[in-house]
């Protein structure tokens, strides 16, 4: 089988009409990275289908590497998210009208889960690329962290129930701004990022993991106070 990675991003959601998230899976799916081939992939914004899709695209393609993507208002750079936390705590309805508070996104499941991915190697590459990046301590509670959590989650009980299949792939999420047309309907209120920054971003990120695949991650400080 060809070696895949599966970039994911979300439909529109809270009365937008464009998702950037989506519209950079558009624009990379079908390319290579280190030889593996780009698979876009589309989540619906809504609670349990959107670990449906995810789930049916993993075993479908079995990749080497999972990128999900999602689109974080007032967020100002690519943002890459260490954590993942066992909680919908929806501020918002998804897009289905559910409204989930203080529930477990998979219940009796462990509290959190880190990503897989070279986090901090990917930030000081975009850095080094003259692009705005940091490292995340949350995800949020909304469908972003309930994709980001089901996703590892996923990974993890693949490996212990099919341990050849899945076995050694890696995976992670990246928040991205508004689009500049987004944010044009919030006056200054909200930072953004061209589409074509948000791609090379994502492209260069995707190299970057892959390149570190068997590498152990950069050590330096990325911590907050609070």
């Amino acid at each position: 089988m060809d070696r895949a990675i599966l970039l994911t991003g979300f439909e529109p959601f809270g009365g937008e009409t464009v998702n950037p998230s989506w519209q950079v899976v558009q624009a990379l799916a079908g390319q290579r990275v280190a030889g593996a081939r780009i698979v876009g992939l589309q989540v619906p914004c809504v609670f349990g289908a959107a670990l449906e899709v995810m789930n049916e695209a993993l075993i479908a393609t079995e990749p080497v590497l999972v990128l999900a993507l999602g689109q974080a208002t007032g967020r100002a750079d690519f943002s890459i998210e260490r954590v993942a936390i066992n909680v919908d705590d929806a501020r918002i309805a998804d897009n289905a009208g559910a409204l989930p508070i203080d529930s477990p996104v998979i219940a009796g499941a462990p509290a959190a889960h880190f990503s897989t991915l070279p986090i901090k190697a990917m930030v000081m590459a975009l850095r080094e690329a003259g692009l705005p990046a940091s490292v995340s301590q949350s995800a949020g509670t909304f469908v972003c962290n309930h994709v980001f959590y089901g996703l590892m989650h996923a990974l993890q009980s693949q490996r212990r129930d099919q341990p050849r299949a899945l076995s050694q792939t890696r995976a992670g999420f990246m928040h991205l701004p508004l689009l500049p047309e987004q944010a044009a309907r919030m006056p200054g209120l909200h930072s953004s990022m061209p589409l074509a920054t948000m791609v090379q971003g994502v492209q260069l990120a995707l190299s970057c993991a892959m390149a570190h695949s068997h590498a152990p991650d950069l050590r330096f400080s990325e911590g907050t106070i609070a």
